[in-house]
């Protein structure tokens, strides 16, 4: 067995889960913390709200890329992250102490060093060891906010409109490209070899010749673990440690859609992470309820 070729695969269900574990922790210091992205949890405009956000976004990336502003994409891109993680180190700390300003030194001086970590030095192991961390704080925001019902509605939007950007219309490989010339950490890199440098190297054009590193978007990642943290928060029923069982079943659905991907992804050319990932996700949470009511 070729294990260069196959540690790369095993570790990115790996992140996934880890992504997934780590959002399920964050989720009672975010609720205690109020960080709600919506006031409503159970309605179900919420996923079309998020939609028409992504959708705004999205265009403005392509506008700024098309028009070659890349230091303004980093830019926005920085504050961003700055933000999250001001979010998810503040909910942390507000867990921990009631001293305002130890609270206030809590959230941005740790969010400070790891953006200026990011950029300064955004090799693959800081990039994905920050990563997991924010991927997870973002997905306990969504993943509070909102009930079952409007998570799944918003994870199949999401997998219909990412096979269209990626297959018909194309325009998420070139987001995709435009944020990569910039190394934004907003997706994981997993190395094919050792020796590998991100900062060195990059990742060369997505849809031609060999790379030197797997590529997986943050939302891979963030989407299905919404789907975790809000079945373990909304489902009041049977749980296995600190897990409900319908959360469990979206963490393993999760992990077997991707694991499906990566057969695609191994033979070279960029596919669409959602479809098979948040249909994964959904399809454990479905199996995980229904065991949940047999029991």
């Amino acid at each position: 067995m070729n294990l260069s070729r196959h540690i790369p695969i095993i570790a990115m269900p790996a992140m996934l889960v880890l992504v997934e574990i780590g959002a399920v922790l964050l989720s009672l210091p975010m609720q205690q913390a109020g960080l709600a992205a919506f006031e409503d949890p159970a309605s179900v405009a919420n996923p079309l709200i998020f939609i028409g956000i992504l959708l705004v976004f999205t265009a403005f990336l392509l506008v700024l890329i098309k028009y070659k502003f890349r230091r303004f994409i980093g830019a926005i891109i920085a504050v961003s992250i700055f933000f999250t993680l001001i979010y998810i180190f503040g909910s942390i700390t507000y867990a921990l102490t009631d001293d305002s300003l130890a609270g206030l030194v809590g959230s941005f001086l740790p969010a400070i060093v790891a953006t200026l970590l990011l950029y300064l030095y955004p090799e693959w192991y800081v990039i994905d060891t920050l990563g997991l961390l924010i991927a997870a704080g973002a997905a306990s925001i969504f993943g509070i906010s909102l009930e079952i019902l409007p998570v799944i509605i918003l994870l199949i939007l999401l997998a219909a409109y990412d096979a269209i950007s990626v297959y018909k219309t194309k325009h998420m490989i070139a987001l995709a490209e435009g944020v990569v010339e910039t190394k934004s950490p907003i997706l994981f890199v997993v190395p094919k070899k050792r020796g590998y440098s991100y900062r060195k190297e990059g990742l060369g054009p997505l849809e031609e010749g060999e790379r030197g590193a797997f590529i997986i978007g943050m939302g891979d990642m963030i989407m299905p673990a919404i789907l975790v943290v809000s079945a373990n928060v909304f489902f009041q029923g049977a749980k296995l440690g600190f897990l409900t069982i319908p959360a469990l079943g979206a963490m393993a659905g999760s992990v077997a859609g991707l694991s499906v991907l990566l057969v695609y992804v191994n033979r070279g050319k960029p596919q669409a992470g959602l479809p098979p990932i948040n249909g994964g996700a959904i399809l454990g949470f479905l199996a995980g309820y229904g065991l949940a009511l047999a029991l």
